[in-house]
């Protein structure tokens, strides 16, 4: 928290509060969109009140130029009406400034990190229950589990299962990230740590969501190549013998993947949805149909060489942010959004160089922020994960506490000691 013990009582006051409204936002996005919004409100009005220097990392610039493309390909859609929601969104994105504000120290960042594990496992053990749940009640209605379940699946305290899997996701790469670099501590704590992550990876594998399994593959196998080179040799292998011993529906998931059940998996619907968006990005590559009129207008920018009717499926979005926002938005603003998310990737790898050997706490944080930002641009090759408002407040909460790892370092290499 800096300097707050020398500030006037009320101004410490207000300093606090916003710290604790903060981070009470940050965790309380796993339960409720609406707590974690009112909370990050009062954050806001403390940190006004107590007169704190407003603090913006580095990606500030990209983020701002992806929103002020948004905000200019919806005056130029002449529908802005239909685009009210997205502009109700930017308020969502003030969580990171927020959070890079009352985050002073790598403590801070890496007690909040622990915090939001712990919550997420509340989650995952609920999660689990729904599955037990929903496999009784396929049994007693004598229905097929693999079809009655994939459109019944397990949300945890969320209200669908792609914001529940994806807000698991990224509590799993950050837990990982923990157990493989952090400092030394209690060995109660690992040891309850590797316990939360095997329940966390439970809940993941039984929500039966591809993208998350593919993006947290990917995310794994970059910490543990940071980690131990030689045992990225062991995650193929662990995934091998998942398989073998997984119950025959999560098996039938893994086989979708290449041989899907007819409609009954969204293969086939992706694609429509993927067509769709290259063929409006080829009429309006510039500034998109505008934001929400992709919803608006799918329909009408459908290829006429698709058979009707549809496969099932929900066709109000595009399923890839990188289809969906040049669709929507245009080209130039994805681009910018992709320039956020190398420009993350790109600081985070230069400060682990910079950093001596060992386990610390800066170390945790800076590949906990390279490997969300690798699963999040692997997964959003399959889902617009960023157009969730919570998944997105993680992100965001996530490039906040890199940021501050980041600033960490920069004070080692000065000083020669961590923040």
């Amino acid at each position: 928290m800096g300097s707050a013990r020398s500030l006037p009582s009320s101004q410490r006051f207000f300093h606090q509060a916003a710290f604790w409204s903060a981070c009470g936002s940050a965790l309380a996005i796993l339960f409720s969109i609406a707590a974690s919004q009112i909370l990050m409100g009062v954050a806001i009005l403390a940190i006004l009140l107590a007169r704190d220097r407003i603090r913006l990392p580095r990606p500030w610039l990209p983020l701002a130029l992806f929103l002020l493309g948004t905000m200019i390909s919806l005056l130029a859609s002449g529908h802005m009406h239909d685009g009210l929601p997205q502009v109700r969104k930017l308020y969502v994105y003030l969580i990171l400034v927020v959070m890079f504000t009352v985050l002073r120290n790598t403590a801070d960042a890496r007690n909040l990190m622990l915090a939001w594990c712990a919550a997420a496992g509340i989650g995952s053990v609920i999660g689990i229950v729904q599955f037990g749940a929903k496999w009784r009640a396929a049994q007693d209605l004598h229905r097929d589990f693999y079809e009655y379940y994939l459109n019944a699946r397990i949300t945890g305290t969320m209200g669908h299962w792609m914001t529940f899997s994806g807000e698991e996701m990224l509590v799993l790469v950050v837990l990982a990230s923990f157990l493989l670099f952090a400092r030394s501590m209690d060995k109660r704590i690992f040891a309850a740590g590797w316990v939360l992550a095997a329940t966390l990876c439970a809940a993941l594998i039984l929500s039966d969501t591809r993208s998350v399994w593919i993006a947290v593959f990917c995310a794994l196998l970059y910490l543990t190549w940071c980690y131990r080179k030689v045992l990225v040799l062991a995650i193929p292998v662990l995934a091998l013998i998942g398989y073998a011993l997984a119950p025959g529906s999560i098996k039938e998931r893994v086989d979708s993947i290449a041989h899907p059940h007819g409609t009954t998996d969204s293969n086939d619907f992706r694609f429509i949805v993927w067509r769709t968006g290259v063929h409006i990005i080829e009429a309006h590559p510039w500034l998109g149909l505008g934001p929400e009129e992709v919803h608006q207008q799918f329909y009408q920018w459908l290829p006429a060489d698709i058979p009707r009717p549809l496969p099932p499926g929900y066709y109000g979005h595009l399923h890839s942010i990188y289809i969906h926002y040049a669709a929507e938005r245009g080209i130039p603003t994805t681009l910018m959004l992709m320039w956020m998310l190398g420009m993350i990737l790109w600081d985070a790898s230069r400060a682990l160089r910079e950093l001596p050997a060992g386990r610390d706490d800066i170390r945790f944080l800076l590949h906990a922020g390279v490997g969300c930002v690798l699963a999040i641009m692997v997964e959003g090759f399959f889902e617009l994960n960023l157009g969730d408002s919570e998944v997105l407040t993680m992100f965001l909460v996530v490039t906040a506490c890199t940021y501050v790892a980041i600033g960490a370092v920069k004070h080692y290499t000065l000083m020669g000691e961590p923040d």
